[in-house]
């Protein structure tokens, strides 16, 4: 996976393209990039979800792309459908940039595994 700054977010760069192409509209931060992958990854289609639940799909994804590294592991779905995350191992301390270039490259390599 792709860490140097640049390339990482050239390559976010073309995620958000994707969306913009697919469906005509252009996520406007990390955290709307997330949610989109938690709804795909609960794979309930288009819902209404309350404030928390959209939390929850954004922790979703945050495990589902962390996962690529093993710092979490799927523990199953409950009796909704709803996954359920275990932490591997911890993830690093980071700085806000550092956290935001790390999850944009696990989005990035999601996208390039799944999606793409």
């Amino acid at each position: 996976m792709e860490f140097e700054p640049a390339i990482v977010h050239a390559s976010f760069e073309a995620v958000l393209d994707f969306f913009e192409n697919q469906f005509q509209k252009r996520p406007t931060d990390l955290e709307s990039v997330l949610f989109l992958i938690g709804v795909q990854e609960l794979g309930q289609g288009h819902v209404h979800f309350t404030k928390e639940q959209k939390q929850d799909l954004m922790h979703i994804a945050t495990c589902k792309v962390l996962s690529y590294s093993g710092f979490y592991e799927l523990e199953g779905l409950d009796s909704e459908g709803w996954p359920h995350w275990n932490l591997v191992k911890p993830v690093p301390t980071l700085n806000l940039k550092e956290q935001d270039l790390l999850l944009k490259a696990h989005i990035v390599h999601y996208f390039e595994s799944e999606i793409f």
